[in-house]
């Protein structure tokens, strides 16, 4: 399957939602709650007809991870090393995913197990969310580069907080995977920096309409 290159950009933007909404629970025990559900939705989206089908089959899902994904790479005074520390991580992550078929099939037998508590409970229902962490923690949490989150002490020791951040650390992963799926790799951020920040632009004012 071929894929353009908006459809790789608004799978890095998924990534970068993902980092900014780490932050935001990380720091204040609390991210937006839309884009949250966004975030763990993508998790359990089979076979889509296109990568925006991912995000719900609306730019504006996405929305804040373009303006995101503008704002660090072209924007130099909105840049925020925690935000591109937490991007990369998460696409290093990937990585060492693709390099495990065990791992791999780990994830989707858990991600199956959750699908199923969709029959009694809703997306962001804690037992949900739970489920989610222990997906990452049994699994991409295992491996020996561990993403170091940084925050307010009492969210990130906050249970419910801390499964928070780590379904949506797994929501991003899910984002990256589709990025190498769709062709993007590490070095585009540098060296198509000009295409895929011009490319947010067109999308933002596509949503704008």
């Amino acid at each position: 399957m071929s894929y353009t290159f908006e459809e790789r950009v608004i799978a890095l933007a998924g990534v970068f939602q993902a980092a900014k909404l780490v932050q935001e629970a990380a720091r204040h025990g609390h991210a937006d709650a839309s884009d949250s559900e966004i975030c763990y939705r993508s998790l359990l989206v089979e076979n889509p007809e296109s990568v925006l089908d991912v995000y719900g089959g609306h730019i504006d899902n996405v929305r804040s991870g373009l303006i995101t994904l503008h704002e660090q790479l072209g924007m130099q005074e909105k840049k925020d090393v925690e935000v591109t520390r937490y991007v990369m991580g998460m696409l290093f992550l990937e990585r060492k995913l693709s390099k495990s078929p065990q791992m791999q099939e780990s994830l989707s037998e858990g991600l199956e197990q959750v699908r199923r508590q969709l029959e009694h409970y809703s997306i962001d229902h804690e037992n949900i969310i739970a489920n989610l962490a222990g997906i990452y923690g049994d699994t991409l949490s295992t491996l020996s580069f561990r993403i170091m989150v940084s925050g307010e002490p009492s969210q990130l020791a906050n249970t419910n907080n801390a499964n928070r951040i780590r379904a949506l650390l797994l929501g991003g992963i899910r984002s990256a995977v589709l990025w190498y799926q769709t062709g993007g790799r590490r070095w585009q951020l540098l060296f198509s920096r000009g295409k895929i920040i011009d490319t947010c632009l067109e999308l933002l004012k596509e949503h704008d309409q």
